[in-house]
This record gives C-alpha cells, sequence and structure tokens, in this order.
C-alpha cells in the first residue's frame, strides 16, 4: 500500500526537513521504498555551475529511492526569500499546475512511501494568484503539521489545522518539535492544550537536541503510527 503525505509547518524554519529527513531514514530502516520530493526551494548555492538548496539535498540523501536532483527539487531559487518574489526577480513564473506535474512525474517511479515537503507555511504565495497550498490541494495527500514550540505556536498551530482543513484536506496528524537548546516556558501545559485543540493526534515530540538514538526510536513510532 502506497502512503503520500504533504508535509507542512505552522512557519518557516519548524523543522520540517528536520521531521521529513527523520522520517526517510526511518522509512529507510524499515525497508521501504521511499523518497521526499521538495519541488520548490527559496535559497541555493551554486555547486559546479548548478543551483543546490540544502534541504533539498538532505532529502535526497536521506531517501532510500535514488532520484536525481532535478526531480527532487524541480524549482530552485537562489535568493533565501520567499519564492514568489525570488521567481519574479528570477523572471520566472511558478503555477501550481507547473508544480503538481514535477511531482506526478516523480511518483512514476515505484515506492511505498513518499513525502513532500512544502516550503515556509500553509499560505506561502507561488505568484500574485496563487498559493503554495494550492499544490497540496490538487495532490490532495493527507497533511502532517509541524509546530514549533514556541511561544505564539498556539495561535500559528490552531490557524494553519483550521485552514488545512477548510481547504478540504486530511490533517493527518502533527509533530510538536522543540528547535533550540531550551524548552518553551510551560511546555507541558502548551503540548497539552493543542493536543486537545487541534483535530488530529499528536504523533510524536521531538528536538534538535536529542541524541542520535532517542530521535530514531521517535521517529521510527511516528512512522508506524502513519
Amino acid at each position: 500500500m502506497k502512503k503520500r503525505f504533504f508535509v507542512t509547518g505552522i512557519d518557516t524554519d519548524v523543522g520540517k526537513t528536520y521531521v521529513t529527513v527523520g522520517l526517510l531514514e526511518a522509512a529507510k530502516r524499515a525497508g521501504l521504498k521511499s523518497f521526499g520530493l521538495k519541488p520548490i526551494a527559496a535559497g541555493a548555492d551554486r555547486v559546479e555551475g548548478s543551483l543546490r538548496n540544502d534541504d533539498a539535498l538532505r532529502i535526497q540523501k536521506a531517501s532510500s529511492v535514488s532520484l536525481p536532483y532535478e526531480q527532487v527539487n524541480p524549482v530552485v531559487l537562489e535568493e533565501p526569500i520567499a519564492p514568489h518574489i525570488a521567481a519574479m526577480r528570477e523572471g520566472r513564473l511558478v503555477t501550481a499546475s507547473r508544480l503538481e506535474g514535477f511531482i506526478k512525474g516523480a511518483l512514476l517511479t515505484s515506492h511505498e512511501l513518499v513525502l513532500v515537503e512544502g516550503a515556509g507555511g500553509w499560505r506561502v504565495p507561488l505568484n500574485d494568484r496563487e498559493l503554495l497550498s494550492d499544490v497540496a490541494k490538487l495532490l490532495g495527500f493527507p497533511v502532517i503539521l509541524v509546530v514549533n514550540m514556541k511561544l505564539g505556536c498556539l495561535n500559528h498551530a490552531i490557524l494553519t489545522a483550521e485552514a488545512i482543513t477548510r481547504d478540504g484536506l486530511t490533517l493527518a496528524g502533527w509533530v510538536a518539535n522543540n528547535s533550540t537548546s531550551e524548552r518553551m516556558s510551560c511546555y507541558e501545559e502548551n503540548l497539552a492544550s493543542l493536543a486537545s485543540m487541534l483535530p488530529a493526534p499528536l504523533l510524536g515530540t521531538l528536538s534538535w537536541c536529542q541524541e542520535e538514538g532517542e530521535s530514531q526510536q521517535e521517529f521510527d513510532a511516528i512512522l508506524s503510527a502513519l
């Protein structure tokens, strides 16, 4: 049975790639044919004359199914700014249907698990009419929401979950991620509030500061819950 998910976050730099890579590595340990896609990325360096985004490279490396970089990250923009502005500065037009086409082309590759990682939050613009969430709507995949546990996350997480369900998509679950060396004040209370208010299960609690063995166990558990 093929499983496909769209990975989004409540904002940028919340740990979407950390979660995507961790789940792909868990899938690899489980012997699953899996790969991740980063259909659009803003912020890249030139490597041997070609633009390469670090998050996309990490996703490519973590995948058990080998895909060329151009399939993993078909639209790569050089400046680390909002994608629609970066595209405009490069004289490019990025559309939801074009990204959908790239993704569906990659899906022709044999697989058991695919993770499509978004850019920034749910309502990131692609152009002056379309949002990245329009791509998710075209795909129809269940959504995994990454919540960076910091002050303000309650509002951002609840609004994002509302937007996902309003778009007619299934929120498969959410992941609580701690992106700093210290937990936010009243961490457990905030976690409990989100668990009671979000219309989907808490898949796992993570921290970028976890020991490798501990994080692997957590990602294995999240994968089994999906």
